[in-house]
């Protein structure tokens, strides 16, 4: 899938943008050991799957750390919007009730959050191109932080690094079919924080077994 048409806006960038860019330029080295290395894993609840067209309801988040979920790090934004309907609420079961925030407070609070941390999500480009285009108004035009998709490293662990994708079933690695498969338990599915909470429990699943594999720094894990 392409993201092409999310193009620099041309508009001037805040500064918190600014700061961002500026603090997230720092390369990781390839030796670092993975329980070395500081993760966010987040999610978003959109309006559809269309990025030229829908838009971002909530964003949730978690932090790994020493190979360790941060529970007391966890976040979960509701974004204002004059947008959401009837048929929002029934699709992602958002009452109306969470209190929100304005996006450029949010813009500054999550890129805040987010720092200098490797980024993880599942099928996170989508997540990373919805949360480009909400920040565009504020003149930011992409991620610079390293990142990683738990579906690819998944198919990857299974499959190796030049596997055909055409020839896997991909529903076999839905974040649904995975957490049935390493049994984590999906209570709280279907919300941005609680989507980014499972992430996070196959992620650390998913590096015990990179391990094994002989996948023990960053510059392997990029791969």
């Amino acid at each position: 899938m392409s993201w092409g048409f999310f193009k620099r806006s041309g508009r001037k960038q805040r500064h918190f943008v600014k700061e961002f860019l500026e603090s997230s330029k720092r390369q990781i080295p390839a030796m670092r050991k993975i329980d070395q290395l500081s993760f966010v894993v987040l999610d978003t609840e959109t309006t559809g799957l269309d990025p030229a067209n829908d838009h971002v309801l909530s964003c949730g988040a978690v932090k790994i750390e020493s190979q360790t979920i941060r529970v007391s790090s966890a976040k979960e934004w509701y974004l204002k919007s004059s947008k959401k309907g009837r048929e929002t609420v029934i699709v992602h079961e958002l009452l109306g009730t969470n209190p929100t925030i304005e996006l450029e407070n949010f813009g500054q609070d999550f890129l805040q959050y987010l720092g200098q941390s490797i980024l993880v999500g599942h099928h996170l480009g989508f997540d990373l191109a919805m949360l480009q285009k909400a920040l565009a108004p504020f003149g930011f035009s992409t991620f610079p932080n390293p990142r990683i998709d738990t579906m690819s490293l998944a198919i990857r662990l299974d499959y190796g690094l030049l596997v055909d994708r055409s020839r896997i079933n991909l529903r076999d690695y839905s974040l649904d079919a995975l957490c049935e498969r390493f049994k984590i338990k999906t209570d709280d599915r279907h919300t941005a924080g609680g989507d980014a909470f499972l992430t996070a429990k196959l992620f650390l699943k998913l590096l015990k077994i990179a391990e094994k594999k002989g996948i023990e720094n960053w510059g392997l894990l990029q791969k």
